[in-house]
């Protein structure tokens, strides 16, 4: 929170958590969710040139057994939505860093039209002892979509800023 406005009402600025707000054992839902679509799907994939035929060529896809001649979403764009839609509740202004991934997995495929849903567990944190004022904080993002299946999850390490005004 910042200080009153002109009119004399509180002004509060959005951000993520401090670090001392990250409870182990949570579960943060992240809404709305986000429809993915055929553009994003080819935006994405040839932003990052992936060639990967299952991605663009739907002529292709369509002799493909098991996906019912769709083509696949990228699943790195699957990845990339679940920790960006948790971005605004968790970490805008206080991430530090992504410090890395793992055990990430894709248990079921998504499709163009389908709806990704994300939530996050925090799964443990502890103070930097290297760096003042940060701590590590452990995530896991889990993507399902509209029907509740878990089409993603990964686990996730990051350095978050402590609360510079001390605990609240």
């Amino acid at each position: 929170m910042s200080g009153p406005d002109e009119r004399g009402g509180p002004r509060i600025t959005q951000r993520g958590l401090w670090f001392e707000e990250f409870e182990v054992g949570a579960v943060y839902e992240h809404r709305p969710g986000r429809t993915i679509t055929e553009a994003d799907n080819v935006l994405f994939t040839t932003l990052t040139m992936n060639t990967q035929a299952l991605h663009l060529d739907a002529a292709w896809s369509a002799t493909q057994p098991g996906f019912d001649g769709e083509r696949l979403v990228n699943s790195m764009l699957t990845l990339s939505t679940i920790v960006g839609l948790s971005v605004a509740q968790l970490t805008q202004g206080t991430l530090v860093a992504n410090l890395g991934f793992s055990d990430i997995a894709f248990p079921a495929p998504m499709f163009a039209g389908d709806t990704l849903y994300a939530e996050t567990e925090c799964t443990g944190k502890r103070e930097s002892k290297s760096r003042p004022g940060e701590g590590v904080v452990n995530l896991t993002h889990i993507g399902r979509n509209q029907h509740g299946e878990i089409v993603a999850r990964a686990a996730r390490s990051t350095l978050v800023r402590l609360n510079p005004e001390g605990p609240s």
